[in-house]
């Protein structure tokens, strides 16, 4: 707030020297005082400089055309040399609420003047506050209204945004180490996010999460928090940053903090408070939605997990099943080919004999992984029981059967495997049968006529692929 406040008097009637001896007296009161005798001279002032208070000499200032120039630009005090019902009436619609009577009188202006700035600075507040309460009734009820926490952590951001004047408004989560801080939400754009901070270069979020308080740094080129980072900051013209940690029940929900800096000024305490406001008045629905988050991420994890073999990471039998009812049914149904690979590790029970049988869990988790990256996307790989894997191959025929196991026959005789010693080798036998096929009527009939061209693989001597004929 600036030392002295400008006082305007503009009065058609005032001689030079009342408005001397005004300005003399108001002088010590800490006011800058001009006179104006005409609308074209105050018009080329107000372009340059904004009053704090305007005087107004009543009944002329009440024209259509003068009052709204200088209700535009400061609170105004009507001036009167006699009191007058009608004249008063006109003054309060047109704003103007409070007088002062002729003659000028420095102390009665001085009051005046004092009470119109404490009623405007009032009037102010209370239209902030007003802003600042309806934002947050926005927030939670948008907030209320979904368990997607990105969005509600956007929502958080961008409202902050539009009421307070900043370069940056951002949502960080903290990595469990605290070496990292991940941007989860920023006002200029919902797509911008998982930009990931060296929280070396950003001494304001290590001092939040280690005080587990609000930061508020005024001035980076003089606050001690920022010594270490001082010279990097300067050059994006910052000047002021607030970090505020995200609570729920006392608890940072996920190590989450609000920050937000601007250039120009230092933030204002009413600015403080609003964001403050906002990060609490946030955390009960951004706890829930990370529940529900968690809770559907968990389920996910579950689905998963049940169909998931868990030694090799594959599909398991239970889903293989499912699958291959579904695959069997779209073959049958537009009448396109479906091959059954069926594939068998030869002699593993030697492995385990030998290595043991944690040995032998290495090796079958490699084995699969080996199967995994030389089929294609379109392909189900599953493990159907002990070293026996089933690969179903949509829309491939029987002589496609033949060279796809072999090419993975190969693959396999190829790879030295890390777990055992000297890098062994190994052999499969493979199995394939085909649909259509007079034999095969159900999806079962397809793994049993794979199974048994395993079987005649195996009793060729291994290490070979049989098409069931």
């Amino acid at each position: 707030m600036k030392d002295t406040k400008d006082i305007i008097i503009f009065d058609p009637h005032i001689d030079g020297k009342r408005l001397n001896s005004i300005t003399s007296a108001l002088k010590k009161k800490r006011y800058s005082v001009r006179g104006f005798r005409t609308v074209e001279e105050y018009s080329l002032h107000i372009e340059r400089s904004k009053p704090d208070a305007i005087l107004l000499r009543l009944p002329e200032g009440l024209s259509a055309k003068n009052l709204k120039l200088f209700t535009d630009h400061a609170p105004i005090i009507g001036v009167l040399d006699k009191y007058e019902d009608r004249l008063i009436k006109k003054a309060f619609k047109a704003g103007i609420d409070e007088f002062v009577m002729l003659p000028y009188n420095a102390a009665e202006i001085h009051l005046k003047v004092e009470c119109c700035l404490r009623k405007q600075l009032r009037n102010t507040e209370l239209e902030r506050e007003r802003k600042h309460l309806k934002a947050i009734v926005e927030i939670t009820s948008l907030a209320s209204s979904t368990l997607d926490p990105q969005e509600i952590l956007y929502l958080i951001v961008k409202k902050i945004a539009e009421i307070i004047p900043v370069i940056r408004c951002s949502m960080i989560r903290v990595d469990n180490e605290h070496r990292y801080a991940h941007v989860v939400a920023t006002f200029e754009s919902p797509r911008l996010k998982s930009i990931t901070l060296d929280l070396n270069k950003y001494p304001e979020i290590r001092e939040a999460l280690a005080t587990r308080t609000p930061v508020v740094v005024n001035d980076i080129k003089s606050d001690p928090i920022m010594t270490d980072v001082r010279d990097l900051i300067s050059p994006l013209g910052i000047k002021s940053i607030i970090v505020l940690p995200v609570f729920y029940r006392d608890t940072i929900i996920g190590t989450l903090f609000l920050r937000t800096s601007r250039s120009g000024r230092e933030f204002a305490d009413h600015e403080i408070k609003f964001c403050s406001r906002v990060a609490n008045t946030s955390a009960n629905a951004l706890y829930s939605a990370f529940l529900f988050e968690k809770s559907e991420n968990e389920k996910i994890h579950l689905g998963k997990l049940a169909i998931t073999d868990f030694l090799t990471g594959l599909y398991n039998t239970r889903y293989l099943y499912h699958r291959l009812e579904e695959e069997f049914s779209r073959s049958h149904r537009y009448n396109i080919p479906l091959t059954c690979l069926m594939v068998d590790i030869d002699l593993f029970k030697r492995i385990n004999d030998a290595y043991g049988h944690k040995t032998g869990d290495h090796v079958l988790k490699e084995f699969a992984q080996i199967l995994k990256k030389n089929i294609r996307k379109s392909d189900i790989l599953a493990r159907y029981g002990g070293e026996e894997f089933i690969i179903l191959l949509p829309n491939t025929s029987k002589k496609g059967s033949m060279s796809e196991a072999e090419r993975l026959r190969l693959c396999v005789k190829n790879h030295k495997f890390k777990t055992l010693k000297g890098k062994q080798s190994l052999s499969v036998s493979i199995g394939a049968a085909t649909y259509p096929h007079k034999d095969i009527t159900t999806n079962d009939e397809l793994i049993t006529c794979a199974d048994t061209a395993l079987f005649n693989a195996k009793d060729k001597g291994r290490g070979k692929v049989v098409v069931y004929k």
